[in-house]
């Protein structure tokens, strides 16, 4: 590992909330909880699930409801895919790689899925400024760079992805970039619990952001400053954490 790496998912925490990167960073077990995983296990069952039946659905850990659920799906599978993410629905579906550990020259960690390049048809328009540090003078004669993809527990906002899982995509196409010595311009971001894919880019702004996240990461030998917003009452941190709630008598004075 190279010295200094940080791992994708305290890179995640860094841009949430730095103090909860250090209070995570001092558990025994980090390993992630059985019910996001069994949300993040429906991404590597697109083909079963968008033919259940809704009794099959209802035993799935989904959001909406078994209709909703399966149309989103199949709005994947009968062209969505391939015409939002120019990307065919057998590749989302039945990836070249899964679970894939990679190593970049700054982070590491798991990239869930990796989809074949060669398969990809590009329909984007306008050129994307990308971060990679390598420069592959072969990358034209090498087929279309692979899509890794990123599959979260989680729902997505109401337009593109959460900053916290930009700079994590950001890291997996700076990891997977290094291992293939080739650009890797964008990263899928999968809700499969909600049936709902998304797209990140690698642009100044997405970039920046990654490496605001890194250097803190990387910056953190002690408890950082506390904060007191709508970050605070989902983290499994709040109460450790110290966050002061001030009572009435105390901002009296009394």
């Amino acid at each position: 590992m190279p010295s200094g790496s940080v791992a994708f998912g305290d890179l995640t925490r860094a841009a949430y909330c730095p103090r909860q990167l250090y209070y995570a960073r001092r558990e025994p077990d980090r390993s992630i909880p059985d019910a996001q995983r069994s949300r993040i296990d429906l991404a590597f069952r697109y083909p079963e699930l968008v033919t259940a039946d809704d009794a099959a659905l209802s035993d799935r850990p989904i959001d909406p409801s078994p209709t909703v659920y399966r149309e989103r799906l199949r709005t994947l599978r009968d062209g969505g895919c391939r015409e939002r993410f120019g990307v065919p629905w057998r590749s989302l579906a039945n990836p070249d790689r899964t679970r894939a550990f990679l190593v970049g020259r700054s982070c590491h960690g798991i990239a869930h899925k990796v989809l074949s390049g060669d398969e990809a048809v590009v329909t984007q328009s306008g050129d994307h400024e990308v971060g990679s540090s390598v420069d592959d003078a072969g990358d034209a004669d090498a087929g279309d760079p692979p899509i890794p993809c990123l599959v979260s527990p989680g729902t997505p906002p109401e337009r593109g992805v959460w900053e916290p899982q930009t700079v994590r995509a950001v890291a997996i196409a700076k990891a997977l970039a290094w291992e293939r010595e080739r650009e890797i311009p964008r990263v899928l971001v999968e809700y499969p619990a909600v049936g709902v894919v998304r797209e990140v880019s690698l642009t100044v702004r997405t970039t920046a952001a990654y490496r605001r996240a890194l250097r803190t990461a990387r910056g953190i030998d002690g408890p950082p400053p506390r904060v007191s917003d709508d970050r605070c009452p989902p983290c499994e941190y709040r109460d450790r954490c110290g966050t002061e709630t001030r009572s009435l008598r105390s901002r009296l004075g009394l």
